[in-house]
């Protein structure tokens, strides 16, 4: 899809042409299909594809790699139908990073577990209910495959490859990426959070851990510092020499954090969005907001490699 990850579409075929390489014959086979002639990559590189698309009886398996503005071509009707027919041929279909959510709008991912990267994760389970959206690194169970993206890929591809390849080969093939390594699927993404950080204090984990699930319903600051047998000023203490941020500053940015995703990938409306990130008042929204993006959240709809971050200085830092 348009706006692809480059490194993902490396990840998933240099395995392929080494395992070739190795063997001196094609085990592997592959064709890049798109619906134009050139399609861009996220970082600018353009790539000639097939947009003659092949019968799914005389395919194997079919990946889907998107990355941004999904939500503009997940309406596709030619994709949709194409991958249900894939899917009623009996072809094994994965989907890299949001492909898994063109896979997903095709309706062949319900009921089954999906990787999503955690920058996605919300606004895809806001979107398809009817899938167990989880934040492993990547999901292979029949056939259908999910990755979250990023370096994952390169596991997910182990993984897959494991039992289509003899040992010698995946040694070798191990050898020359120089990666000995393979994450197991259901290792956690964000392992570097700092409730998952083994230097965050303990309190500061059960405070931060519940600071995200009462999202929508802001719990206050001595509410909070009650939870782990401090005061507020104590708690404030701690957050500030941990993370360099006040209590509140924090929960804001989570709360912000989760407003700019499902503006950009749902169609939830403004108010909704903003009662999702527990803010009462629009106007307190759009100023807050304002403040983050520098722009009113209605301009922020899409997810594009235009569209605004939250400035790095703004980031939460471990001390």
């Amino acid at each position: 899809m348009p706006q692809f990850s480059f490194a993902g579409l490396g990840a998933m075929l240099d395995p392929l042409f080494i395992v070739n390489w190795l063997a001196q014959e094609s085990r592997f086979k592959w064709q890049l299909l798109g619906s134009d002639i050139t399609v861009a990559a996220s970082n600018g590189v353009p790539l000639n594809v097939d947009t003659e698309w092949p019968a799914p009886a005389d395919l194997d398996s079919v990946f889907v790699l998107a990355s941004f503005e999904t939500k503009t071509y997940t309406g596709d009707k030619r994709i949709a139908m194409w991958l249900r027919q894939c899917a009623a041929a009996g072809v094994a279909l994965g989907g890299i990073e949001m492909g898994s959510e063109v896979l997903a709008a095709a309706g062949v991912l319900d009921e089954h577990q999906v990787a999503v990267h955690w920058d996605n994760l919300e606004g895809f389970r806001e979107l398809y209910p009817r899938i167990q959206a989880t934040s492993d690194l990547y999901r292979i169970a029949g056939q259908r495959l999910s990755c979250a993206g990023g370096t994952a890929v390169l596991d997910m591809m182990f993984a897959w490859l494991t039992p289509r390849v003899e040992p010698p080969y995946m040694e070798e093939l191990r050898n020359h990426l120089l990666e000995r390594r393979q994450r197991r699927g259901d290792s956690e993404q964000l392992s570097a959070a700092p409730e998952h950080h083994v230097e965050t204090s303990a309190q500061l984990r059960k405070v931060i851990r519940t600071m995200r699930r009462t999202l929508e319903t802001p719990l206050s600051a001595p509410a909070l510092a009650a939870l782990v047998g401090l005061s507020p000023r104590q708690l404030e203490r701690r957050f500030k020499a941990e993370l360099g941020v006040t209590p509140i500053r924090y929960y804001l940015w989570l709360r912000i954090n989760r407003a700019h995703r499902l503006l950009q990938q749902t169609d939830l409306s403004v108010a909704e969005v903003a009662s999702c990130a527990g803010f009462g008042s629009l106007e307190h929204f759009s100023r807050a907001y304002r403040r983050f993006f520098g722009c009113a959240p209605s301009d922020d709809r899409l997810q594009s490699r235009d569209a605004p971050v939250v400035p790095v200085r703004l980031f939460p830092v471990k001390r």
